[in-house]
């Protein structure tokens, strides 16, 4: 996410460490590595050109040149201005009426449907609601069957008219079936076009007038850059509409459509899409994407994921398990299980301060558990429960079972050790502070 843009303004910033004295022509020469950085991120030069503007009167007004840490202060003024230009803080989604009507739009290839089905499964997750999915693209082959999957895999329903070639008529019946059946938000997911044209303009216009919607939200493919721009404005000319989507942020994303889009329609990012799967959807916050893109991570949000896998519950019961010598390969195995939920592990990793610089270049695949838990289901329930059977002979049938090889049967198991004997010195102190946090709602 942002690699390239985030080399770049390390080495921007580079320019003012290891000098003696830092002058006006330094703090000029790094802005106009940042501005570069910025353009080739596929940021307008406009826009570029006034972020810089706004750093360089906050650099001299707060005396960068005269202070002791002057890369450290130029760095936090370049965040928090990167912050306030992708919005200052997230935006909430307006949920109001019953049923709440979201309408999707955007271009085809964005990725409306995919998060159409995202959104479903976030709103039913973390705020309880009752979501129906209306398909109204009916131009897109399969769309409303790629609707219904996703609709299916997260537990919503998903209305259609079959035979209907009329989205405002499909999408005023969804309205009137989510009233008769008690549904509190209405997705409405509705056709793209390879490019903005009348026609598509003109439908979208006619399914806002008559949905009068609570919520109105453009997807763009953040790929794009630019394009997404332009794009955004060409909608919001024609809709109005209340927020922004980014999607694939975890593709061979620049960064310019997330630090441009702001600036030129002036509406919020709402959502960003980090990968394929029902829950890879973040709320955007403006501060946590500065922070990743300067590579100070994102604990805050890393944290956030955690506690929505690990309860109070889970944490007790795991703090008296190791407290009594009772921890097993069943409970390793279960906080895999919970650390994979997460997202993925390049992903997860990068959210560690200093860590996303390192493993940038490296594929961590999110399979990389797959042979610790073939290891671990090869081992009998006896095994799992009570590690310390686990002899040479049964050590050799764990590797046959699991496809791997006794060395790596070996590691995990000293792996496995080392762990318990650390979380045992833990318990008392970090372990149940940890455990508190984790569990904590």
């Amino acid at each position: 996410m942002f690699e390239k843009l985030s080399e770049r303004l390390e080495g921007a910033f580079h320019l003012l460490k290891g000098r003696g004295q830092i002058t006006e022509i330094n703090v000029a020469e790094t802005l106009k590595e940042v501005r570069r950085a910025l353009v080739e991120a596929d940021v307008s030069y406009k826009v570029a050109k006034d972020f810089v503007d706004r750093v360089k009167e906050q650099a001299l007004g707060q005396k960068v040149i005269t202070s002791l840490q002057p890369g450290q202060l130029m760095i936090k003024i370049v965040r928090d201005e990167m912050a306030r230009m992708m919005g200052g803080q997230a935006a909430e989604l307006n949920l109001k009426g019953q049923p709440a009507i979201v309408l999707v739009a955007g271009l085809q290839g964005s990725g409306k449907t995919t998060f159409s089905g995202k959104l479903a499964s976030f709103l039913k997750r973390k705020r309880s609601q009752k979501v129906l999915l209306a398909a109204c693209d009916v131009y897109r082959p399969a769309a409303i069957d790629q609707l219904k999957i996703l609709g299916e895999q997260v537990g919503v329903e998903v209305f259609s008219v079959p035979g209907s070639t009329d989205p405002v008529h499909i999408a005023t019946q969804a309205v009137a079936h989510a009233k008769a059946k008690g549904f509190s938000t209405l997705i409405v997911d509705t056709a793209g076009r390879l490019a903005v044209d009348a026609e598509m303009m003109d439908e979208i216009v006619r399914l806002h007038r008559e949905l009068k919607p609570s919520e109105t939200l453009f997807v763009v493919d953040s790929m794009t850059g630019q394009d997404a721009v332009n794009t955004a404005k060409a909608f919001h000319d024609a809709i109005a509409y209340d927020g922004v989507v980014l999607t694939k942020l975890d593709g061979d994303t620049r960064g310019g459509a997330a630090l441009s889009i702001r600036s030129v329609v002036d509406k919020p990012i709402k959502f960003v899409g980090t990968g394929e799967k029902s829950d890879a959807l973040d709320v955007f916050y403006p501060d946590r994407m500065a922070d990743r893109i300067l590579g100070m991570g994102d604990v805050v949000s890393l944290v956030e994921r955690a506690q929505e896998q690990f309860d109070a519950e889970q944490a007790r019961a795991l703090s008296k398990k190791i407290a009594t010598n009772k921890f097993g390969f069943d409970d390793f195995l279960a906080q895999i299980q919970q650390i994979k939920k997460m997202g993925s592990m390049k992903d997860l990793m990068g959210m560690i301060p200093g860590v996303g610089k390192a493993v940038k270049d490296l594929d961590i695949s999110d399979d990389a558990f797959k042979h610790i838990e073939a290891m671990i289901h090869s081992m009998t329930p006896q095994e799992r429960q009570n590690p310390s059977l686990i002899n040479g002979s049964r050590r050799k049938r764990i590797a046959a079972g699991s496809g791997t090889g006794i060395n790596e049967v070996n590691k995990l198991i000293k792996q496995f050790e080392d762990m318990s004997k650390m979380m045992k010195k833990m318990q008392g102190g970090g372990a149940k502070q940890l455990a508190s946090m984790m569990g904590r709602r």
